[in-house]
């Protein structure tokens, strides 16, 4: 019995189109033939198969009421409308057709009839929408903007970015936890569906909870059923957000208990709920590395390019939004200290500079700090042995140098701690003992002996 009710409730979308197909062709059948009187026997035949499937349409939709859930207040009118529908079919029947019962009804204006019809159709289909796609599944499609200027609440995945100087400021709920419930928690909790009656779109419907109360415990997250539901394993049926969904991250789940220890405060700054700073700080914005100073220099003129392309010299633009350039010698091993007065004309642009392979010495330290704005910089392959490093110190931007595959000397790795910005030196195979220190500058700087080894795993044994 069970299983003819789920498939007589889920043949429901499927039939309930037939009814209104009907209706609407009978209507328009009817004022487009309204003098002409050349379809008198078939539009009441169009109406009285409206009302047989209008019929079906009702039983199909009762099984799927108790098949599926819904509580009765949510499809009583559409129930209701539903079944003055199929009635009026027939009336229209009645109205239209050769037929001497309920002869009342053809003293009815025709006018009055149609216009009844259409409206209890448009009504009841309306009605059926609201239910299986929300109160707001007309304007949905809209932009946001233009629906909140229509009065309709949006729920847009909104990111949280909060300042490290403003973030005592923010709003609690308002700039924190509602955009986590509104991007993890209300596609399925909110006005257009409430799985369990709970809805998580404002402060009022989540303290009022769903079908099993209250779902905020003040001051005890542990108690709370929403914090315990976000807790439990993604292989429990009772884990929300469901698995197929996204889930909230470990810090929006270790917030949103925070929040409800301190009281769930709803109209708090971040500051007045008393939350600390370690918390928000996956909030702030992530500072992005990239391979070039955070400055703006001028655009490289194209004639100071090409003579430099003509020597087998690479010049590539780093990034879009940028001027800064990388200069590769790797076709131009045979690129000397001499050499180097050829990449003048770019000394500003140059952030990215490749002499890895080249004929270059020591001596090119004294060239190099002409580029002011040099970031990476490769000498790996090289004769270089470190003497007379410490010049580069004076480059403010320079954060990474390659100096595998040298002679690099362990005496001159100390005058690396004067550098300004360096963060990494690669010295795979120079004359540094690989065991020797890891980093320096109190471990701002680090020192990368490369010959990595990955550990073996069992499969690895495995003779196939």
């Amino acid at each position: 019995m069970d299983v003819l009710k789920q498939l007589l409730g889920r043949l429901h979308p499927i039939i309930v189109h037939l009814p209104i197909g009907f209706i609407i062709l009978g209507l328009l059948l009817r004022w487009y033939d309204r003098k002409r009187n050349e379809f008198d026997h078939a539009i009441p035949l169009i109406f009285l198969w409206g009302g047989y499937s209008a019929v079906l349409a009702c039983i199909t939709g009762y099984a799927q009421y108790l098949g599926e859930g819904y509580t009765f207040d949510t499809v009583k009118w559409h129930l209701w409308l539903g079944i003055a529908t199929a009635v009026f079919s027939f009336l229209m029947y009645f109205k239209f057709g050769n037929t001497k019962t309920f002869t009342w009804v053809k003293t009815i204006p025709i006018v009055v009839m149609t216009l009844l019809m259409f409206v209890l159709v448009s009504i009841t289909g309306h009605l059926g929408g609201t239910i299986t796609h929300g109160e707001d599944y007309l304007v949905e499609p809209l932009p946001n903007n233009i629906k909140s200027a229509l009065g309709f609440e949006t729920f847009e995945e909104k990111e949280i970015a909060l300042a490290e100087e403003t973030w005592e400021e923010a709003l609690i709920y308002e700039d924190v936890i509602k955009p986590i419930l509104n991007n993890k928690c209300v596609s399925c909790h909110s006005p257009k569906k409430s799985k369990g009656d709970l809805m998580l779109h404002n402060e009022k419907v989540i303290l009022e909870g769903g079908e099993n109360g209250e779902v905020l415990n003040i001051n005890n997250a542990i108690e709370s059923e929403l914090f315990r539901r976000i807790n439990l394993p993604k292989t429990d049926e009772e884990h929300m957000p469901p698995k197929d969904k996204t889930q909230p991250s470990k810090e929006e789940i270790k917030l949103i208990g925070a929040w409800i220890d301190a009281g769930h405060p709803f109209d708090q700054t971040v500051q007045q709920s008393g939350l600390e700073k370690e918390l928000f700080l996956s909030f702030f914005p992530k500072k992005q590395d990239n391979d070039y100073p955070e400055i703006e220099v001028a655009q490289a003129a194209q004639d100071s390019i090409k003579p430099i392309e003509a020597k087998g010299i690479h010049v590539d633009p780093i990034d879009k939004t940028s001027n800064f350039l990388k200069v590769s010698c790797i076709n131009k091993p045979q690129f000397s200290d001499s050499d180097f007065e050829l990449l003048t004309p770019l000394s500003q642009q140059i952030a990215v500079l490749d002499l890895g392979g080249t004929q270059v010495t020591n001596a090119i330290f004294e060239k190099l700090v002409t580029l002011p704005n040099l970031t990476l910089l490769k000498l790996d392959n090289t004769t270089i042995s470190g003497e007379n490093i410490e010049v580069l110190a004076s480059l403010q931007h320079l954060k990474s140098i390659n100096l595998t595959s040298t002679t690099f000397e362990e005496q001159h790795l100390q005058k690396l701690t004067d550098f300004k910005g360096l963060k990494k030196v690669f010295v795979y195979q120079t004359k540094i003992n690989a065991k020797g220190v890891k980093t320096l500058k109190d471990g701002q700087i680090t020192i990368d002996y490369g010959n990595y080894e990955l550990p073996q795993v069992a499969s690895d044994s495995i003779t196939y």
